[in-house]
């Protein structure tokens, strides 16, 4: 606790006897009776706490009190609980609804407060707290500003931006918690996890989760994790609930970083619904609690079930409706004339076959008769122009015998030459005696 005494009271304070037996006006039982000095006479729990309460009150007069707020709770009734704290010390604090009512801000997480109150004990607990009177505000206290200097400083470099984060596998079979394994934490999500989907296996690794050397073990597990072959298929970080001093280890650089070099999807289970840790900003998915991380993790077994029911029925049904039209599709075949009297579709085809048959024979016929007719008339043509229609006209067709070739010439023979000359109704061989040109015929 830091605490600051201020005039008439400091005084007070430090002139005080410090001795509840050497007071005065200590109550008249204890002074008569004096308890707890022997065996035969001891302090009952009640009375040892009424004694506290009673010294506490006479040689601690009010003081003025600066740290920073956390914890904060507002209770129905009005009343305000919450925590005061430096860097190494914390004492619990409530202002009572009448003192609230007169403060002009609204207190938060991480605030840096001014506060007149007195010291008090709790006796159903036996702990001790201030009660705080008035409440001025300050600004963020130091652990604040560290948060988010850090929060600024790794935002910058992207650790917390949301293009890098990677989903959890849908059905995930190997785990690995990095937590305390003597901590609720563990213990609520594997009794979460066994009811869910009992198949997997959790690797618990054992790491402080608060105070001193606690950020060096949490990194120090994560990347114990990704050493782990075959590689796991997802790595919890986290603990159960506590005030932001007991989970101050996740806000260090060192916890982030790891975080951020995991190789295997990341879930941070820090366990405080209120404020967000730096390794929750980090991790690919961010849970409350223990308890919600296994719920986050693990599909839920009745609900697979389910699932497969709904798509099993909606394969019968569709199933069902396919046969179904394909059976009234059948029926409707099995009614036709074709599937009822097939040898009456069988006459039908016959007789086109007979039609077609009689198309192509009177076709063909025409065909010929066309082409006889065409053949006719140049068979005509040919006839009267033939050599043989020449030579019955009186006309010859000299030839040589030797070569067998038709004369056209007075060139083509020679004197000797024997010569077959045809006429209508016969040859007539012959030997030339000389050739006369034309030309010497005329002259």
């Amino acid at each position: 606790m830091t605490g600051f005494l201020f005039g008439d009271d400091a005084e007070e304070f430090f002139s005080q006897d410090k001795n509840p037996s050497n007071k005065k006006n200590k109550p008249k039982e204890q002074a008569s009776d004096n308890p707890g000095v022997s065996q035969e006479s001891p302090l009952s729990v009640s009375q040892l706490t009424y004694w506290i309460k009673r010294t506490l009150d006479q040689n601690i007069a009010s003081f003025w009190i600066v740290g920073e707020v956390s914890n904060v709770t507002k209770a129905s009734s009005g009343h305000v609980y919450l925590t005061i704290k430096d860097a190494s010390s914390q004492i619990g604090g409530v202002i009572w609804r009448s003192s609230w009512e007169k403060c002009q801000f609204d207190i938060k997480e991480g605030m840096s407060v001014l506060g007149l109150g007195k010291l008090d004990v709790y006796g159903p607990r036996g702990t001790y707290q201030v009660v705080l009177q008035r409440l001025e505000p300050q600004g963020l206290g130091p652990l604040q500003i560290a948060f988010r200097k850090l929060h600024a400083k790794l935002a910058a470099e992207g650790l917390f931006s949301a293009d890098r984060k990677r989903p959890l596998p849908r059905f995930p079979r190997r785990i690995a918690f990095v937590t305390s394994p003597q901590g609720a934490a563990i213990h609520d999500f594997l009794e979460v996890l066994r009811r869910r989907w009992p198949q997997m296996h959790v690797l618990v690794i054992p790491a402080k989760v608060q105070g001193s050397g606690a950020a060096q073990e949490i990194a120090q597990g994560i990347e114990l994790a990704n050493r782990i072959v075959p590689p796991l298929d997802v790595l919890v970080v986290g603990r159960g609930g506590g005030s932001i001093e007991d989970l101050w280890a996740f806000n260090e650089e060192l916890v982030v970083r790891a975080v951020v070099a995991s190789k295997i999807p990341v879930v941070s289970a820090v366990g405080h619904e209120i404020d967000v840790s730096l390794c929750d900003l980090a991790a690919d998915v961010r849970a409350l609690t223990p308890s919600e991380a296994a719920e986050r993790i693990a599909p839920s077994r009745d609900e697979v079930l389910e699932t497969l029911s709904s798509a099993k029925q909606r394969i019968q049904s569709i199933v069902g409706s396919k046969l179904r039209e394909l059976d009234s599709k059948l029926k409707g075949l099995m009614n036709r004339r074709v599937i009822e009297q097939p040898e009456r579709m069988l006459d039908v085809s016959a007789q086109k076959l007979d039609e077609i048959d009689y198309r192509l024979t009177q076709g063909i016929d025409r065909l010929i008769e066309k082409r006889q007719f065409e053949f006719d008339k140049l068979a005509s043509r040919l006839e009267a122009i033939s050599p043989l229609k020449t030579l019955a006209r009186g006309y010859s067709l000299a030839i040589e015998t030797n070569q067998g070739s038709i004369i056209s010439g007075v060139d083509q023979v020679k004197p000797g030459d024997r010569l077959e000359t045809r006429v209508s109704n016969g040859s007539i061989f012959s030997q030339i005696e000389r050739v006369v040109r034309k030309e010497d015929i005329q002259s």
